[in-house]
């Protein structure tokens, strides 16, 4: 159970990179401008093949996972979406695979062994930090261009599913699950779900005034639906089918 000191620590609100962060982190774009200009074109190049349903405005309660629920590791690094600012999102990302030549528990198994496998790397690169059996509580950190890494911490793990919390340090606060499964026809269903809020008041003012950050959010979970694909030796059924749903200022995670 999870004491009233854990509780108020979980919810304490991250401090924005420093200026002196801000500004050290424009030595490490540079070198990765020409692949991000690569991603942008490929972004602009695949809207064909993405069924985004738009941004669907909620005022019921938000389900989803247990933002409450204890978590392996240590509890003060986590960043539950409790702690972070703005207005909470719910991102499903789903695509259909004809014809795999492996299954969910193949498809995990490699997703969770090596997430590079699937990642735009031009865009973040996985790297371990703990962990090397990839059971709950094992971490990595997605280095980004940018001020921001994004540290992660694998969770609710199955055969055919797992989830990353982040943590402290992260651009957003929350969780995004991946899930395999058999559908109709014999296909392969992948699913991305995320439940999140930025996670501090400097990436909570970009996001909402900078329309590519959500492009590039977009176009980094289409294309690892795509690599899934590609990965599992299958064929798209469609395209990938973007949903979301937003729910304002929600503060009590």
């Amino acid at each position: 159970m999870t004491t009233t000191a854990e509780s108020a620590r979980q919810r304490e609100a991250q401090r924005s990179p420093s200026p002196c962060r801000l500004l050290r982190s424009v030595g490490g774009v540079v070198p990765r401008v020409p692949g991000m200009l690569l991603e942008t074109v490929k972004y602009v190049a695949q809207r064909g093949s993405v069924d985004s349903l738009g941004v669907v405005n909620r005022t019921d309660a938000p389900d989803g996972p247990d933002p409450t629920r204890p978590l392996p590791g240590d509890p003060d690094t986590v960043l539950r979406r409790s702690a972070g600012r703005g207005d909470l999102y719910q991102r499903v990302y789903r695509i259909e695979i004809a014809d795999p030549q492996i299954g969910p528990e193949e498809l995990i198994a490699f997703l969770i062994d090596d997430p590079n496998l699937a990642s735009p790397i031009s865009l973040s690169v996985f790297e371990e930090l703990s962990g090397e059996r990839r059971e709950d509580g094992a971490e990595f950190v997605v280095r980004l261009p940018g001020p921001w890494d994004a540290p992660v911490r694998i969770v609710d793990r199955t055969d055919t599913s797992f989830s990353f919390v982040t943590l402290r340090g992260h651009m957003e606060a929350g969780e995004i699950g991946f899930c395999a499964e058999w559908g109709d026809d014999g296909r392969l269903v992948f699913t991305i779900e995320s439940w999140a809020r930025s996670g501090d008041r400097l990436y909570h003012w970009v996001y909402d005034l900078v329309p590519l950050t959500k492009s590039v959010q977009l176009h980094m979970w289409v294309h690892v639906c795509e690599r899934v694909a590609i990965i599992t030796g299958g064929t798209p059924a469609g395209k990938v089918s973007v949903a979301t749903h937003r729910w304002k200022d929600d503060g009590d995670g």
